[in-house]
């Protein structure tokens, strides 16, 4: 099968265009939208997004909320200097698995003291160097002190941000539990949302946690050879009859993210139908992927060797989003996270 090797998705990005802080307002950002028939492209901004939809179809979007899972302490046993946890929402009962930096510092028995109400032990080592850090009060306790005096988990590739944790959120995030936003859905307003319900576009909710594994590259050479990382999601029995009535009327399903991609193919049967879920899903979409619900995707431009732009690729075709992203990168637009955007029909 061609377009296997995970070589054949990576690409040189210039540095300057990986997007520091958001664009504000957030539907002023630039969205390249793709026509699959013709295989042609053209430029707009996020608030021509209306017009680039007709009466009838149906938006799916990922309400999941980022948890402020991101803290900063100090471990006294080896003096100065600080350190940073990042929650991976891997729990059981008191321990929690996380990201650690600097990793050597964060040995068995050691304390970290985020401030004088919060403070964690370290009791384990991942294979894979996570650590496991025993916290000093409950779950429920512990997301209180998050909301206190976490920061937003932006992805690493983010230096110099001067975003505020609402930025690293949907306007329509409900649900927390997600180590990272479901970007493609930070270009929304309210604005756009009564512009797409006057015209007859209809919204549909549905949650993905998203996990930080959606943002790893594909380490293995072949795409089969790759481990898919695991993420909760819940697609409700109300949501899924409306959308297989919408998509039996012929409307369209337009996924907005790939999160929300993962939901509804991971629900879909072979005769194309959803059937309610609450389950984890590992489905890793790349092409040769049979696509069963999805007919147009809104998606950010995404990190070389990722799974998301394996995804894409299979939505789009391989040489067609090659052709994008050349373009975007010629053209200037701003990559990944707090990035522009493509309207894929």
């Amino acid at each position: 099968m061609p377009d296997m090797e995970t070589a054949d998705y990576d690409f040189v990005l210039p540095q300057e265009l990986i997007a520091q802080d958001p664009v504000v307002p957030r539907d002023h950002s630039r969205m390249m939208s793709l026509d699959r028939a013709t295989n042609t492209l053209s430029h707009k901004r996020f608030y021509d997004l209306p017009e680039c939809l007709q009466a009838g179809d149906v938006l799916v979007i990922n309400d999941t909320k980022v948890v402020p899972a991101r803290l900063f302490g100090t471990i006294p046993d080896v003096g100065s200097g600080k350190v940073e946890v990042l929650l991976l929402n891997e729990s059981v009962d008191r321990t929690q698995r996380v990201m650690a930096k600097p990793g050597k510092k964060f040995q068995v028995g050691r304390t970290v003291v985020f401030d004088d109400q919060l403070q964690a032990e370290v009791v384990g080592l991942g294979e894979d160097g996570c650590r496991l850090l025993q916290f000093n009060c409950s779950p429920s306790e512990l997301q209180l002190h998050l909301d206190r005096i976490g920061h937003a988990p932006i992805p690493p590739y983010i230096k110099q941000s001067t975003a505020t944790r609402e930025q690293y959120q949907t306007v329509y995030a409900r649900d927390p539990g997600s180590s990272a936003a479901p970007t493609a859905g930070l270009h929304f307003t309210p604005e756009v949302f009564q512009a797409l319900e006057a015209m007859g576009v209809t919204v549909e909710k549905v949650t993905l946690h998203v996990g930080r594994g959606t943002f790893q590259d594909v380490k293995a050479d072949n795409l089969e050879d790759h481990v898919m990382h695991s993420e909760h999601f819940e697609l409700s029995s109300e949501v899924s009859a409306r959308l297989n009535e919408a998509k039996q009327a012929g409307s369209r399903v337009i996924a907005v993210g790939t999160t929300s991609v993962r939901v509804l193919e991971s629900s879909a049967n072979e005769a194309g139908l959803l059937a309610p879920q609450v389950s984890d899903t590992e489905i890793f979409i790349y092409p040769g992927y049979s696509w069963k619900f999805v007919d147009a995707l809104l998606t950010n431009f995404h990190l070389p060797k990722s799974t998301l732009i394996m995804l894409v690729s299979s939505f789009a075709g391989r040489s067609f989003v090659q052709e994008a992203y050349s373009e975007a990168i010629r053209e200037k637009y701003r990559f990944f996270s707090f990035g522009d955007c493509m309207l894929i029909q």
